[in-house]
């Protein structure tokens, strides 16, 4: 009896593969779109044509995801966006951030006399996506606040997450298009290898004019009980902050008390694993 109904469990099965499939893919286009429009906003003409996938087929997806709150559509410019549906997933993901938890207290503490901002961020595949922003005194630096999500070359935060990937994730990396945000931003494969291995070398990253002409930034990285780097601390800041080498100084040892205390607050031990 168990030989005869195998087959017929097992077609049965495929079956119902086969009628999911479909649905599995339309929920992967879903995700795609959501995944594009959180770092390219655009119409459903630049959507399709970036994910390389018909207008009218697109256009459902769009239209029922705009309608469940998912994505958010300027009636002037015809240009889609986050909706408010997603913010709440987000912020929800935030709430429940152990980094974060730990983090915030000594994120919070300020350096007198150095406009600054300061930022925890995690690796998003090929971002590094920032956690938490927050601006010590004066003016706020533009791109640096919250929401505001770079390739991982572009700015000393994304480069440290970058340095301690995996081998084979890095070189995946370097192998792709690397975008140029400013002429100082560095491009070249064999240049960007050398930067990486100075920053595990060193145990901290810097960049100046890379991801704004007018801005410097200095970041190290945080670890968990593992010995995981799970995130990195960045102080970005006018650069002309870097041709005083006392401030420069200032910022990197409390850039570095900074992310140590949070990888011991994470259960970081050095030199245990």
């Amino acid at each position: 009896m168990n030989d005869i109904r195998q087959p017929a469990a097992v077609a049965t099965q495929n079956g119902n593969e086969e009628r999911n499939a479909p649905a599995l893919k339309g929920v992967r286009r879903a995700l795609e779109v959501l995944e594009h429009l959180a770092i390219h906003q655009g119409r459903a003409t630049d959507v399709a044509e970036a994910l390389g996938v018909s207008w009218t087929t697109l256009h459902r997806t769009l239209s029922q995801l705009e309608q469940d709150g998912f994505l958010a559509r300027d009636p002037d410019t015809n240009r889609y966006g986050i909706g408010p549906r997603m913010w709440f997933i987000g912020t929800s993901y935030l709430a429940n951030h152990p980094v974060v938890e730990v983090a915030q207290p000594y994120l919070e503490t300020g350096i007198e006399g150095i406009d600054f901002t300061v930022q925890l961020v995690e690796r998003s595949g090929r971002l590094s996506v920032v956690l938490y922003s927050r601006h010590a005194t004066g003016e706020v630096i533009t791109k640096a606040t919250y929401g505001c999500h770079f390739p991982l070359h572009c700015g000393s935060k994304g480069q440290v997450l970058l340095a301690h990937a995996k081998p084979d994730f890095i070189e995946e990396y370097l192998a792709g298009h690397l975008e140029k945000l400013t002429p100082d931003t560095e491009t070249s494969p064999n240049a960007m290898r050398e930067i990486l291995a100075e920053i595990r070398e060193l145990g901290y990253g810097r960049t100046v004019g890379d991801v704004q002409r007018f801005t410097a930034s200095l970041a190290a990285p945080v670890f968990d009980r593992h010995d995981r780097v799970v995130a990195s601390v960045c102080f970005i800041c006018v650069r002309s902050v870097f041709r005083d080498e006392m401030r420069e100084s200032l910022l990197r040892e409390e850039l570095l008390r900074t992310s140590n205390s949070i990888s011991f607050g994470l259960g970081w031990r050095p030199g245990t694993t």
